[in-house]
């Protein structure tokens, strides 16, 4: 998602209930507050990819597994750039409110294992 297209995705909240290793792990962030995450983590890595492996719905709720990769092209969360291509797997439990707008996540993912 690019940030500037976030007001007809995202809740007026968006909270990030578990994702060990991310700097926004347990926040709550307004709109502006996930637009930022969005640019600050695309500018360290501009090439990203997200090659989604399933998607699984119940209720309000969708599970995604995915693979990702991109290159480390810039500073995040204290951790200088390398230029080296960083390959992740994970799974995802993305949740919506009434009007089907994005309201946080749940994640697994092998960050130690990047790093």
């Amino acid at each position: 998602m690019h940030a500037d297209t976030a007001d007809g995705y995202v809740a007026e909240t968006y909270t990030i209930h578990h994702d060990l290793g991310d700097p926004w792990e347990g926040r709550a962030l307004d709109r502006a507050g996930f637009k930022d995450r969005v640019r600050k983590s695309r500018a360290a890595f501009p090439d990203q990819r997200f090659d989604i492996q399933g998607l699984f719905a119940e209720g309000d709720n969708v599970v995604m597994t995915w693979l990702w990769n991109g290159t480390h092209r810039g500073d995040l969360a204290g951790f200088p750039a390398t230029g080296r291509v960083i390959r992740m797997s994970g799974a995802t439990v993305y949740t919506f409110d009434s009007e089907d707008r994005l309201t946080g996540h749940w994640q697994i993912t092998d960050r130690l294992g990047v790093f």
